[in-house]
């Protein structure tokens, strides 16, 4: 029994037609699936601007309230808000708006901090609001991102198109790794 047509041939046996459905919800639980089954990516939405985007959920230590108390750091430039203390960490705040030269963020309750997950460039993003988790499957994928309002083009590794959604897919680990980021000091 693999395609759906077969359980229409048991509607007359609810015995079996209950245990070909329980055999099939086994199979999509241990992630065999009844056939090939498109994979999924899960990604975490945000806003920067008007303009929504998605990162690897991979990428994403957690999702912070911006901090009440950060404190500044001389000589660095406007878009490295400062240094906030979570939970015992030092994590640098970057305004990512005003670092893509889009900008100030305008902080407000909607306001939040993504920390990336990178072993070595501990980094707290502000952001407008973030979305929350957003699910795809492979045949969603496009390698061409558009161009973007907020100049972010040489961090987008493709997008995700659902209807008239799109998705840009903002590479966190490009960002924290780039020279615009490792080159925090004022000009």
């Amino acid at each position: 029994m693999g395609s759906p047509g077969d359980l229409a041939a048991l509607l007359e046996q609810p015995f079996e037609l209950l245990q070909e459905m329980e055999n099939r919800s086994r199979a999509a639980l241990s992630g065999q699936g009844v056939g090939s089954s498109p994979s999924e990516w899960v990604g975490v939405g945000f806003r920067i601007g008007e303009e929504q985007f998605v990162a690897s959920r991979e990428q994403v230590r957690e999702v912070l309230m911006l901090p009440e108390s950060i404190t500044r750091v001389p000589g660095a430039s406007r878009w490295l808000l400062g240094i906030a203390n979570l939970r015992g960490q030092l994590l640098p705040l970057v305004d990512l708006k005003l670092m893509l030269g889009s900008g100030r963020t305008t902080l407000r309750r909607n306001t939040r901090v993504i920390s990336v997950n990178h072993r070595e460039v501990p980094a707290g993003l502000v952001v407008d609001e973030v979305l929350g988790f957003r699910r795809f499957m492979d045949h969603e994928f496009a390698n061409e991102a558009q161009e973007t309002i907020v100049r972010c083009d040489r961090f987008l590794s493709g997008v995700y198109q659902r209807g008239e959604e799109s998705w840009p897919i903002f590479n966190l680990f490009d960002l924290v790794e780039s020279n615009v980021f490792l080159q925090a000091a004022a000009e």
